[in-house]
């Protein structure tokens, strides 16, 4: 009975202490900070993983190059539906050869 209480305890500690590893990770791809004007934020934020896209909650690019630099409302996620269609329509745009960098 010990031994299955001390193994559920570990499991337990170290479940939580893998949860809020991603959770830093994640806040270290986002920088915020608030503008002159109230209710907007200047937010920087690297890119998500192309794979990534179709997921309920896609996840950044930790390895990115560049990073999207936004000017908006404080509470713009990020991850969120409009972001992910603004990336897919990147994405298809360089993908289809539509883009205007020539």
């Amino acid at each position: 009975m010990k031994k299955t209480i001390s193994l559920l305890s570990k499991l337990l500690l170290s479940s939580i202490l893998f949860w809020n590893v991603a959770a830093v990770e994640a806040n270290e791809l986002v920088e915020s900070e608030s503008a002159d004007v109230a209710g907007y934020c200047h937010i920087k934020f690297a890119p998500m993983e192309e794979a990534t896209l179709s997921w309920v909650r896609p996840e950044f690019n930790s390895g990115a190059e560049k990073s999207i630099d936004f000017y908006g409302p404080c509470d713009y996620d990020p991850t969120g539906a409009a972001e992910v269609r603004m990336q897919r329509a990147i994405l298809l745009r360089e993908l289809y050869g539509d883009s205007s960098n020539d």
